[in-house]
């Protein structure tokens, strides 16, 4: 069963809803039309449980780096690193996230299981900000929401328009050098974000 939804993330995220094929998934599994319909239902089906499987596997790593157990800079540092890597070695991920966007999000809409592991994820990342705000490490006033935001944004966009932007500005954006560099900016843009300048900071709103 894994199996098959691994190859039909591949092909969903390559050829998105409308031009994947229910026969090259039965052939890349050694399996068949009939039976993947027995457990699906339908070829909707089975990209509902793609997307399912996909957004679980994330948010059950996530909670494997007990972020808990970590100060707040570090947890912060560990769960950004983690979300770079994760997006960077997952590319059929980013691409089926892109082709259920051209979706308008319709069949993720549908799921109450992807709605809840989503939920969970902001209230992680509201835990760890809050305990950092207690502590005097982060300045007061932001959303988790918005934090866990700017994290998805800037370890998505590496993968998804990784071929253009390295086209148009004739750069290898790829390279393992360029990788660790972006990887240490993304996580430094985020603990900047967030961090207090000075222990008085803390407490005070952005506006304030």
């Amino acid at each position: 069963m894994a199996n098959i939804l691994d190859v039909a993330m591949a092909e969903f995220g390559e050829k998105g809803l409308d031009g994947a094929r229910i026969d090259a998934i039965a052939d890349a599994t050694a399996t068949s039309k009939r039976m993947i319909y027995y457990y699906f239902g339908s070829k909707e089906g089975l990209y509902l449980a793609v997307l399912e499987a996909s957004y679980r596997r994330v948010r059950e790593t996530e909670a494997a780096l007990h972020l808990e157990s970590l100060d707040p800079e570090r947890a912060l540092r560990t769960l950004v690193g983690f979300t770079f890597d994760h997006h960077l070695r997952n590319e059929p991920y980013i691409r089926l996230v892109m082709s259920e966007n051209m979706q308008r999000g319709q069949y993720l809409g549908r799921s109450e299981k992807i709605q809840q592991l989503n939920v969970t994820a902001v209230q992680a990342v509201g835990e760890l900000y809050e305990r950092g705000v207690a502590a005097g490490v982060f300045r007061a006033g932001l959303d988790p929401l918005d934090i866990h935001a700017s994290i998805s944004a800037l370890s998505f966009f590496n993968v998804s328009n990784r071929h253009t932007f390295g086209l148009i500005f004739k750069h290898d954006t790829h390279s393992a050098h360029a990788l660790a560099a972006r990887r240490d900016s993304v996580i430094d843009m985020i603990l900047r974000f967030v961090k207090a300048d000075h222990p008085h900071d803390a407490g005070k709103g952005f506006h304030e």
